[in-house]
């Protein structure tokens, strides 16, 4: 095979500028494992009926219809690819706005840390960034970058662009702002997905042998003095209605048994449900819609000064090719980082080399070929920062970090605190 061009930034501009349709990268995968080798979808709560927990469909595949299973969804699929931008941003091989909410000082709940924009489920109009505050107490929606987000469309981008661009890229909805619902809406650009062609479900099996010997005949109790404990000795058994009370924990099975407190042996069992899955390979696609980005516009520059006629149309174009170019670094670095998707279901491309990605023309016909790694990918998008840059609009480059509200970060303690007590399932006694 020929080697492919690689991308430039002038082929970037034109494909956004009306050339192309969607630019498409189209890779077949294997079990890391070797072909045939087993492995295990994400799963799904069971409607009545169901067979297995994994999203399984037919689908058209080659002009055949094909049993297809679900590998990794579109929003998984966008999780890492933010996370993925996460990691080349905290590595300086790219520079991208970020807003963070950071947790550190925080008594009780600093192991989490920081939160930022590539993290939090809806992005710049997460409530995590709603219920913080910045270093003066300000509350985010009031602060000069949340006002600009509150106020800001698609028809008037400018904002977002500015502070958190990744919403134009994997989508936005703000329906934790003042409008609730009627908040404004951003289609998601960037879709990716994975799915196993020819899929055939499996079945797990399971078994355990304890090494201490211990059967699963004891009886196990609520300690008297600590109902978290447990005890087999029913002089310090916890009493209720003149009966020892039965050790259990939230989501353990035996109640009053060893099991229930992850002893004794585990019985041979055969599980159909979620049993894994053999498939002739995996398929991930990834479409970055022009259209999407093309909807976007800007009308004012990052001074707020209104941009109009030709300057105001070079500007926009600008603007969609950096959007654009960071679709195409999210894409390259995932590719990078590999698809270790979950425990046993590791894959790896069929085929070596560098990304090939397919430049879909407007007008239809066969699509273009290029060649793009991460490296390259991070080039693109500081030059084409830089251009837009010169044109009026700037990222804004220091990050901003809020801290959580006091209720917030009440809100969290008290989470955790119920999560404890639940999940030894505290006998309730009476006064």
């Amino acid at each position: 095979m020929a080697e492919l061009p690689a991308l430039t930034l002038d082929d970037l501009q034109s494909a956004v500028a009306g050339e192309a349709a969607a630019v498409r990268a189209v890779t077949r995968l294997q079990p890391a494992g070797g072909k045939g080798d087993k492995v295990f979808p994400p799963t799904y709560a069971t409607d009545r009926g169901s067979t297995t927990k994994y999203a399984f469909e037919m689908r058209r595949v080659d002009g055949q219809d094909a049993p297809t299973v679900l590998l990794d969804s579109v929003a998984s699929q966008a999780n890492r690819m933010e996370e993925a931008l996460l990691s080349a941003w905290e590595d300086h091989r790219i520079h991208v706005p970020v807003i963070s909410v950071d947790f550190s000082g925080e008594e009780g709940i600093s192991d989490l840390g920081r939160i930022t924009t590539l993290q939090a489920p809806h992005r710049i109009a997460d409530a995590l960034l709603r219920d913080s505050v910045d270093a003066e107490g300000t509350r985010f929606r009031d602060t000069p970058v949340g006002a600009a987000f509150t106020d800001a469309s698609a028809k008037n981008a400018t904002a977002i662009f500015r502070y958190c661009p990744t919403a134009l890229v994997f989508g936005v909805w703000d329906s934790t702002g003042p409008r609730g619902g009627l908040g404004h809406k951003i289609q998601r650009a960037l879709v990716s997905e994975v799915v196993g062609v020819g899929a055939v479900a499996g079945v797990k099996t399971s078994s355990r042998l304890d090494p201490a010997g211990i059967q699963s005949n004891v009886e196990v109790y609520h300690r008297r003095d600590d109902p978290h404990e447990w005890t087999t000795d029913v002089a310090e058994a916890l009493v209720e209605r003149g009966k020892p009370v039965p050790f259990s924990r939230k989501g353990a099975e035996g109640k009053g048994k060893p099991s229930a407190i992850n002893h004794s042996n585990v019985a041979p069992s055969i599980d159909a449900l979620a049993g894994g899955v053999t498939l002739d390979y995996a398929l991930q696609t990834t479409v970055l819609s022009l259209p999407a980005l093309r909807r976007l516009r800007f009308p004012f520059d990052a001074e707020g000064m209104l941009l109009e006629g030709e300057r105001r149309a070079v500007t926009e174009r600008a603007a969609r090719c950096v959007l654009a170019a960071l679709a195409l670094v999210a894409i390259t670095e995932l590719r990078e980082q590999g698809y270790d998707l979950r425990s046993r279901s590791f894959l790896v491309p069929e085929e070596g080399g560098p990304l090939s990605l397919e430049w879909v023309p407007a007008e239809g016909g066969e699509p273009r070929r290029f060649s793009l790694n991460a490296r390259s990918a991070a080039d693109l998008l500081a030059a084409a920062v830089a251009e837009a840059t010169k044109l009026g609009l700037p990222w804004d480059r220091e990050p901003l970090t809020l801290k959580p509200a006091p209720k917030l970060a009440g809100l969290i303690r008290e989470s955790r605190r119920r999560a404890a007590a639940e999940g030894s399932e505290e006998p309730e006694t009476s006064p």
